[in-house]
């Protein structure tokens, strides 16, 4: 297995991370600053918004992409009907957001955007879609949850492959990992799609 692309990792995400170093492809990371999350286009769905904001993470890389480097970002959104659930600010928000999914099905939406030097070749990106049950939470649970685990940095409140995962998720129907932030294997088709990696 084989590629001839320099891959970054346009995130901070040990999730996205771990699941990139999975795939065995050799890759860097790097932090993106400056995305203001809430500058939407008006009236943009819900689902659209993963993929729009992994856009503008792309073209907020800071270094020039050179030769053959290949910026990949990402963005995951949680959405009950038509109520985003983005990343909580403190310990209530987060409370509220598991007390609404708790007992109800949510979608959980990724975008990745990919974009190397040369973009005739690649500029583009796609969405993985994944509805995910939650049992009835009991408020102890959430508390529990909230106050051990510190779940700001997650869209939702919540990390599938954490405590509230093991005891709340009654069933997932798509991508586990497209829950923990990071589609891995409609990442893998794509980059064989755009001819990213080979077999020799």
């Amino acid at each position: 297995m084989n590629t001839k692309y320099h891959m970054i990792l346009g995130s901070s995400s040990p999730r996205r991370k771990q699941l990139m170093e999975g795939l065995g492809l050799p890759f860097d990371t790097a932090t993106i600053h400056g995305i203001d999350e809430d500058n939407l286009p008006k009236d943009i769905e819900p689902a659209d918004i993963p993929l729009h904001l992994a856009q503008t993470k792309s073209y907020a890389y800071q270094k020039p992409l050179q030769g053959n480097d290949l910026i990949i970002t990402a963005d995951t959104l949680v959405y009950q009907e038509q109520s985003v659930l983005g990343k909580p600010q403190n310990h209530e928000q987060a409370c509220h957001m598991l007390r609404q999914l708790s007992g109800r099905c949510h979608k959980v939406v990724t975008g990745v955007f990919l974009r190397s030097s040369e973009e005739h070749k690649i500029a583009s990106g796609f969405t993985d879609t994944t509805r995910v049950w939650f049992s009835h939470l009991e408020e102890e649970e959430i508390q529990y949850y909230v106050n051990t685990y510190k779940p700001y940095d997650k869209a939702g409140a919540y990390g599938v492959q954490e405590w509230i995962g093991y005891i709340g998720i009654e069933r997932i129907e798509g991508s586990f990992y497209n829950v923990m932030g990071f589609p891995i294997h409609a990442f893998w088709a794509f980059l064989k799609r755009c001819k990213v990696v080979e077999f020799l």
